[in-house]
């Protein structure tokens, strides 16, 4: 995989990572929260075939960390993924996201459905539906913010290994838990602190009324311990003409981590289809 930056006209640097590819079919993966491109390594095997490219969001990896939080909003993180598209000339693409990734990646489809062959959703979610959920999450992730800049990032990847969302981690082994910490732990904290401000579960739009005018392929994951985005994916699964909905067992969130070949295999079917 090649490692590219690319440069927008704010001045705003991104990295990428692209194999470059000459192929009929281009897939973007786009990582959760503290995540970074290097998360969907253990997958790339079954993407062959494929032009491969894998973003470090704003905040993460070393994609630039803008101090003023309002850069982070989804809004302009889809105005960025439209512009990156449009400097390595991609007409339309497979969009995978997890989570965070996830939902930026339901946003840019329901704004630009002209530019998505087919969208994949891990563990994601169409936002919060009344403004007095978002209200409340705004004020949690408010919270979280403040944890970030005033512990530091080593407190606050103590922290956030052990929340419930990331239980089923914790019998993964050894070196693939170490590999998930220095990946967390790698993070910039103003990034990290800008994300969750900007662009966090309650910061973000409410999806739910635009699900059911989708016409692309839709692929839908989530892991079966991980109960509260499987309620959810079943609801978007209900909303979302001919969507599909896989349930992969006895896995978590982040099923791409904890069952990578199960994963890699069944995206790279639908991609292919």
């Amino acid at each position: 995989m090649a490692v590219l930056r690319l440069t927008l006209r704010d001045g705003t640097g991104y990295e990428i990572e692209d194999n470059r590819a000459s192929a009929e079919k281009t897939a973007v993966f786009l990582h959760g929260f503290t995540g970074s491109a290097k998360t969907w390594d253990e997958t790339d095997e079954h993407f062959r075939g494929i032009r491969l490219i894998k973003l470090n969001l704003l905040g993460h990896g070393k994609t630039d960390s803008p101090a003023d939080n309002r850069r982070y909003t989804t809004e302009q993180q889809v105005a960025d993924l439209l512009e990156i598209f449009d400097l390595l000339k991609l007409k339309k693409v497979d969009l995978v996201g997890y989570s965070m990734g996830g939902r930026l990646a339901l946003s840019f489809a329901i704004t630009h459905p002209e530019r998505v062959s087919g969208l994949v959703l891990e563990s994601s979610s169409p936002g919060l539906q009344t403004e007095e959920e978002r209200r409340s999450r705004r004020a949690q992730d408010a919270r979280l913010v403040e944890r970030i800049i005033n512990e530091g990032i080593e407190s606050f990847v103590d922290y956030w290994e052990q929340i419930p969302l990331f239980a089923s981690q914790l019998s993964l082994e050894a070196s693939k838990r170490k590999k998930i910490r220095e990946e967390r732990l790698s993070s910039n904290p103003t990034g990290l602190a800008g994300s969750l401000a900007g662009m966090g579960t309650g910061s973000q739009p409410s999806w739910w009324d635009k699900l059911g005018e989708i016409t692309f392929p839709v692929l839908l994951i989530a892991g079966s311990l991980d109960k509260k985005f499987v309620e959810i994916n079943q609801n978007m699964h209900r909303k979302i003409p001919g969507s599909r909905l896989v349930i992969a067992e006895q896995t978590g969130h982040a099923v791409h981590v904890e069952e990578p070949v199960f994963f890699g295999k069944i995206v790279s079917e639908f991609i292919f289809k």
